[in-house]
């Protein structure tokens, strides 16, 4: 399973990147599960990010939410404006 994953705020500055695509192991069908194994993979900034919040497909999604194939998964933390 193919997603595209977006980083915003923070986490594209702590990660160095904006994005990339992945190829996602079998057993990986929420965005939590999805969070989990992209700490695995060096994310760290993902897992020490406080009210982590998900949008999949541009819709705000919770971390108990499916994934599938093809999906755009964004992650990033809470931000204020002023």
């Amino acid at each position: 399973m193919s997603v595209q994953i977006l980083y915003f705020a923070g986490l594209r500055e702590k990660l160095g990147l904006s994005g990339e695509r992945v190829e996602l192991p079998a057993g990986v069908a929420t965005a939590g599960a999805l969070r989990d194994w992209l700490v695995g993979q060096g994310r760290d900034a993902l897992a020490s990010a406080k009210n982590l919040r998900c949008a999949i497909n541009q819709d705000m999604a919770g971390l108990d939410a499916a994934v599938r194939d093809g999906d755009e998964i964004a992650f990033f933390p809470p931000v204020t404006g002023g």
